[in-house]
Order: structure tokens, then sequence, then C-alpha cells
């Protein structure tokens, strides 16, 4: 593999400041005079209808046709947008900045869920797992593809956490949408493996281009000197050609890129300056509303919990995977059922929103056996997740599974028997738990055998007809961009029980249970394992839906800033009080904590608290009608205590 010198300086290169642009952006000024024809064109169809009438692509198209760019094609979407946000200050428009980009906004599904994703990848790195459903992707970090959309994004950018962020927030705001609210997915396979250094060094390079994105300063020449220097023709080698093996021939790499060890000098940070960057996010213009990171179960215990929460996580996703220590064993799963339970239970105690993989289709499984196991999920107290990806097992040729498939001892699902377990898993899933992915985003081309379609879930929901039992899980029911009436919601609560203890699902919904937010409440029955929580009871996750807003935009018939957050808080405080407890925390974001902090909540080492009781503030403050500017407050009344050392 080809190697870049390590020791490398950074050029002193000052940062851009000014408009976000990308690199080698489009330049409205260069195009002014069609480009500015193209948008009153726009603007005038826009004016001759009723407000929430759309604009067709047909029409769209024949606009674009009349005003082409000089000699290079068609302006796009997203040029049309960045014309307009370019020339609004100078001619003004008579159509509002937010009406004129939802007629042109790319991918409105992106944003529904009321936060922007940001998807970012950590480096290659030696895994602590040996499963033959895994791919050998050298390029990736393990159980990932480089054809995966957000592997692509990944590698284009040299796994640097800086240019990743940042490039896709810049992709978001050009197509048309609110950058306010992001959530920082981290992608890598088992975060917890890799060095605490790193870690910590990721995590804060995530939150610089959170901060700078926001100021609008961009300092992507700086990042580019570190970027991994990876051979794109490297070949996804086969599981059985690997010779030394997934994890020795990825250390090797890194050994070659960094000289010595398997990080690079920079790649190492402090607490204290991941502190300051988080404190800096508290009152960005873009803020980090939850951050989400993935381990294997075998890796949970106290100290881990503390550093996720030191990291800033709000949400961790869990390789459960099944839940047969039979069929865990023979995937060579490397930990049993057992460790799932007890991984879930200390992550739930600890507050974490709980993502959970479950994966059909794997060595040993059958159709029957997994429609029962995924039942089980549900039966079993030890489980309950807020959240799943359902995974079928595909066969990628450089995995292990490709043995066993070749002596005839796995075979992939029938298109029959996938539809039968995914519409299992549809029906069976309860109102309180979300289905995040249902099939999982390989290319086509990597798959020797499994499923193909991309679409299955919508194929499963169909299928199932009006007929057939409710689908009620979360996702199905969100708000998304349609409109509701203020007057029509409705508080619902639903109570079951987990292995910490009790869990009330509080949610918002309309006269049709369309939900618009929700606040998960937990009710333990013993203390936690962590202090500061021991007399606690715990909101793990407050959130609304509809289209994601800006930070203090309100739109009439969207579920943000509309006050539904603050209710939820106000009925999990009563509820928390009913039961007993005499302090409600939160598991906040680092950009959440103004929030919170302007409802009475004041910083602990870990979460923040309101007391409660009969003296309690927050149980006898009025409800506010609306939030317009939740978590973008600026009060620095209630500073915050020293974080623990793991």
């Amino acid at each position: 593999m080809s190697t870049v010198p390590s020791q490398t300086p950074p050029r002193s290169r000052g940062p851009v400041r000014g408009p976000v642009r990308s690199r080698g952006a489009f330049d409205p000024e260069q195009h002014r005079q069609p480009l500015l024809a193209a948008l009153r064109d726009v603007e005038a169809l826009l004016m001759a209808r009723e407000a929430k009438s759309p604009l067709s692509t047909r029409e769209l198209h024949g606009i674009l046709r009349r005003h082409p760019r000089q000699g290079q094609g068609f302006f796009s979407r997203s040029q049309l947008i960045a014309g307009y946000r370019a020339f609004a200050p100078q001619v003004g428009f008579a159509i509002p900045e937010e009406r004129f980009i939802a007629q042109l906004q790319l991918r409105p599904v992106r944003t529904q869920s009321g936060v922007t994703p940001v998807t970012v990848l950590t480096k290659p790195f030696p895994c602590p797992g040996k499963c033959v459903f895994c791919p050998n992707d050298v390029r990736m970090p393990k159980s990932y593809l480089s054809d995966e959309p957000g592997c692509q994004r990944a590698e284009a950018n040299g796994f640097d956490p800086y240019l990743q962020t940042y490039q896709r927030l810049s992709a978001f705001r050009n197509i048309g949408h609110a950058t306010d609210k992001a959530e920082l997915i981290v992608l890598g396979g088992t975060f917890s493996f890799y060095p605490e250094p790193y870690q910590i060094w990721f995590v804060k390079r995530c939150f610089d281009a959170l901060n700078d994105f926001g100021a609008g300063v961009d300092r992507r020449a700086e990042a580019e000197d570190q970027r991994l220097s990876l051979q794109t023709q490297t070949a996804r080698l086969h599981g059985t050609e690997l010779g030394a093996g997934y994890n020795k021939v990825v250390a090797r790499f890194l050994e070659t890129q960094s000289g010595a060890g398997l990080l690079r000098d920079f790649e190492h940070c402090s607490w204290e300056q991941l502190e300051a960057a988080q404190r800096d996010n508290e009152h960005a213009a873009t803020r980090n509303v939850g951050l989400v990171l993935e381990t294997r179960p075998d890796h949970v215990d106290y100290a881990e919990i503390v550093r996720l929460r030191r990291l800033g996580c709000t949400k961790v996703q869990v390789g459960v995977q099944s839940v047969s220590d039979e069929i865990l064993h023979k995937n060579q799963r490397g930990h049993d059922v057992e460790a799932s339970r007890v991984a879930l239970r200390t992550l739930r105690q600890a507050g974490f929103k709980l993502l959970v993989h479950f994966m059909p289709n794997l060595l040993g499984a059958t159709p029957d056996s997994d429609v029962r196991d995924f039942a089980r999920l549900f039966e079993d107290e030890a489980f309950r997740p807020d959240e799943l990806k359902v995974y079928p097992c595909s066969l990628i040729e450089s995995a292990e599974l490709m043995r066993f498939y070749e002596a005839g001892e796995w075979q992939p699902y029938t298109h029959e028997q996938l539809l039968q377990v995914l519409q299992s898993v549809l029906v069976t899933t309860p109102r309180y738990c979300r289905l995040a992915r249902v099939i999982r985003d390989i290319s086509s081309g990597d798959i020797v055998a499994g499923n193909r379609l991309s679409n299955f879930r919508e194929v499963a929901q169909r299928a199932l007809g009006a007929e057939q039992p409710q689908v009620v899980e979360m996702r199905s029911r969100e708000i998304r961009d349609a409109p509701f009436a203020g007057a029509q919601v409705e508080l619902k609560a639903t109570r079951y029980s987990t292995s910490s203890g009790e869990e009330l699902f509080l949610e918002f919904v309309t006269q049709h249970d369309r939900l618009l937010g929700f606040c998960r409440l937990s009710l333990p029955r013993v203390p936690s394992a962590v202090p500061e929580l021991a007399r606690s009871a715990l909101v793990r996750e407050l959130h609304v839906y509809g289209g994601s807003l800006g930070l203090e935009q309100r739109h009439a018939e969207r579920a943000q800033h509309q006050g539904l957050g603050q209710r939820l808080l106000h009925a999990a405080a009563r509820h928390a009080h009913a039961a007993g407890f005499v302090d409600l925390a939160v598991i906040s974001a680092v950009g959440t904590r103004a929030y919170y902090r302007k409802r009475a909540f004041v910083d602990g080492a870990l979460y923040q608290h309101l007391a409660l009781g009969e003296q309690g503030a927050y149980a006898d403050a009025p409800s506010a009608a609306a939030e317009p500017d939740a978590h973008h407050g600026h009060n620095h009344a209630a500073p915050r205590t020293p974080l623990a050392s793991p």
C-alpha cells in the first residue's frame, strides 16, 4: 500500500471566513444574468398560485430550459437555492426564503424527523470480533463496504472527522435543509475498541466542524494535510485469502502511516480540549442535539458509560444481532445473549437511548426461528429496545460466510421467506420502538447472495394489506411534513417494564395517531451504578418530529417549536414525582444544555437535574405556549461541575 510521510507539519493557512461554500463550489455571481432570470420566473409562478400549491417538476424544467447556464447545461435545484441566498440581500424577493427553498428542496425526508443527521466514519482499525458474516474490506472500518454512500464520503475525505462533518453540513445546506440542529452519528464498528485518545480527538474534531460551520469559518484547507492516505485500488479480499487476516493487514497499513503504533501524532486530544469545544457548541449556530456511537455488548461496563457521557454521547448502537446463544456461537460472535442483557441494562440505567441491531438469516437460523427470536426482543424485559436496525444477512465475497455458502451450510432466504420475517417484524414492533432501518444500504454489486431490494420495507408493508394488524412502530407514524392543527393533539402514555425498572413512553399524537413528539422516562427500581443518578428518574429522550426548523423559526403547521417539548417535560416531571422520585435527570446533548437550563435544570457532572417535590419550581411552572428558541439559550447561570475521570 502507498503511504505518505507521517510527520509532515500542517501548512500555515488561516481559516476562510464568510459564507459557507464548498471547495470549488458554484459561484452565483458568475452566472448572475440567467440565474436571476430563472429565479424571477420561479418567483412569478409561486406568486400566481395558492401558498401551499407545489411547483411541479415540469414547470421547473420549463424555466431551466428558458434560462440555461452559459454553455454548461442547466441550473440544478441546489444552484437555484445558492442563487436565491446570494442575491436576496441585493435585489429582494417577494417569496420568503423558507417557502422558496421548500419548493426546491432535495430529499426532504432526510430532515423530516426534526434533526439533520450527520454521519461520519472512523478510520479502518483492528476489530475485536471474528463474526463469519462480517465483510473484510480493508479500506473500511470492519463490517463496512466502500460502495456504501457514507463510506464513499468518508474515504473521499480520508476519514478525517472535521472534513466529513463539514462536507456533510455543506451538502445539506446546499440542497435546502436547515443545519441548526445536527445529530452526529459516528460509525466504524466497535468505537469502544479504538484507543481513548483517538476517540476524544475524533469527537472533538467533529465539534470543531460544527462550531466553525455555524460561524461561517472554513478550516478544511488545514485539515486536508491530515487526511489518511488510502490506496483506493486495495482489493476487497476474500476472507479466506487475507493471509495474515483483516486486523494484521489494517494494523500494518496504519503503522506505515504513523511511523510507529496505530495512531498518528495529531490523533490525540485531552478531555479539557474536548470540553472546551463542547462549551463553544452550547451556543453555536450549528448545535449537536445528539451524539450516536456504536459498540459491542461485551465492551460495555461502568468505565465505558462514563467515557461515553464525557464524549457527549446520548444514544448507543449495540450489535446484539441474535438472542440465541446457539446462533451467536455458530457465527463466532464472541459473546452470549447474557452479555447483551447486561449491556442493555447498564446503558439504560445510565440514561442512553438504545438502538439495537438484529440480523435475520444468520448461519443456523431459519425464518421461523427469526420470527420467534424477534418477538423475544420485546417479551424479554432485558431487551425492549428504543430503536432497531433489522439487517437481513447478505453474503459478501470477503466474508468468512462464503466458505459455509460454498459448502451448502448457509443459504439466503427466498423472497417469500424474507417477506414473512419482515412482515412479522413490522407488526410485532410496539409503538414505543422505532424501526430506524429494515434493510441495509449495500450495493447490489457487493452481494453474492441474498436480498438486493433496497425498498423491501415498503414491499413488506404493502403486502400486509388493510386486513392485517396495524403497524404502530414509531417511524411509520411520524408526522413528517404533514400539517396538523394544535387542537387535535392528544397525550398518550405507554408503560412497560424493563430489567432496570419501569419505562413510561409519553407521546403527543394527532387524532389519526400521527406522532408529533415523545419523551422516554425511566423510573428505576434500583439505584444506578452512576452515583449522580442514585435518586433520579431519567428523561432518556425528548424529541419533537416534523421537518427540521431553524433555532428561532416558527411554523403554524409544524410540530417543532410549538411548546410540545415543554409540555412533555411537565408530564415527565409529574409522573416522576408521583412515583416518589426527588430528582429528574436528563441525558442532554451538548447543544441542548441551554434548552434545559432555561427550564430550571441545573448542570451536574454528566447529566442535568431538576429538583422535584412539593416545592419544586418546575412542577408548578406554567407551560410555555411556544418554544421558538429551544436549544438556543444563553443562560450562563448554572456553572457546570467538572467531569469525573472514568
